[in-house]
């Protein structure tokens, strides 16, 4: 869970609605504002510290203040 820890406490004024899915077989998928941001099953990999986060910067971070600053 902590990579939607990191969204929220980054950019939760700009976040409507966060989705993490946990299933069988390993599936682990961030979905923000209806969009598929991270998927487990499409990278055939769990998602290293920071990287959600990182993906959410590139996507809809750039001329965004964080959250608190």
């Amino acid at each position: 869970m902590s990579a939607i820890q990191d969204l929220l406490s980054t950019y939760q004024h700009i976040i409507s609605e966060t989705t993490a899915i946990h299933g069988s077989k390993g599936i682990f998928d961030v979905i923000v504002d209806g969009e598929m941001l991270y998927s487990k099953f499409e990278t055939s990999r769990h998602a290293e510290p920071g990287e959600v986060l990182q993906l959410f910067r590139e996507k809809y971070g750039q001329g965004v203040t964080e959250y608190g600053s």
